[in-house]
């Protein structure tokens, strides 16, 4: 997933940011409101993590403002504060999720693709085509029953086309997922993503699932489109 990450503390944001970029995730970072917003108005993120206390705009105006312009990205609050109040304040101005500092990375992690799942509407953590399994929960990827070792960011991309199984999907759609603003992949980097990634897929006895669309992009799916 493509996430931004809001928050003011840069010592936590950059430990965060080094986490989720080793689980294959990218990470965008913005250390106050006015940054944070116009970050998530450009960039096509699938989960927007937002403190509560930002300089220049605080996370409530930065929610308010998303809304208010059509924006459907899945926002995760941070607060220092468990107060009713702040948590009802978020979720009637179109938070999707809380998180209540300090945290466990983990719970972060899971509440992240958990709200990832919502977006792609996946809503069962196995997804399964052909015989391709991927367990979203367990991040754990099985062709005709023999357990697949992707890296974080094979994985990343393989849930990415698994999520929109038997469509187009485009080099620019694939660079926006995988990779952030401080990232400047080379022109063929998607090109060869893909093909490392078919050769994981490969076992005896299975057909591809990956199929080229020239000039278009990529499809995941039993058949060619």
């Amino acid at each position: 997933m493509r996430i931004l990450l809001v928050e003011d503390s840069t010592r936590l944001a950059g430990s965060l940011r080094s986490g989720l970029r080793k689980l294959g995730h990218a990470v965008d970072i913005a250390t106050d409101g006015p940054t944070g917003l116009s970050y998530a108005r450009l960039n096509p993120y699938d989960v927007v993590v937002l403190d509560i206390m930002l300089p220049g705009l605080d996370g409530f105006s930065v929610l308010k403002r998303l809304r208010e312009a059509g924006s459907n990205t899945y926002v995760l609050m941070l607060t220092a504060r468990d107060t009713v109040d702040d948590r009802v304040r978020g979720l009637r101005q179109g938070a999707d999720d809380y998180l209540v500092k300090p945290f466990a990375f983990d719970e972060l992690v899971a509440r992240i693709e958990a709200l990832g799942r919502r977006r792609t509407e996946t809503t069962q953590p196995l997804i399964t085509i052909a015989d391709l399994e991927i367990d979203t929960a367990g991040r754990k990827v099985t062709r005709a029953g023999q357990a697949l070792h992707l890296t974080p960011r094979e994985y990343s991309l393989l849930v990415f086309l698994a999520s929109r199984r038997g469509q187009v999907v485009s080099r620019i759609e694939i660079e926006d997922h995988l990779y952030d603003e401080s990232t400047f992949p080379e022109s063929n980097v998607v090109q060869s993503a893909i093909s490392l990634l078919r050769s994981r897929l490969a076992v005896p006895g299975s057909r591809p699932l990956i199929h080229t669309c020239w000039g278009k992009g990529y499809v995941l799916d039993e058949e060619p489109p």
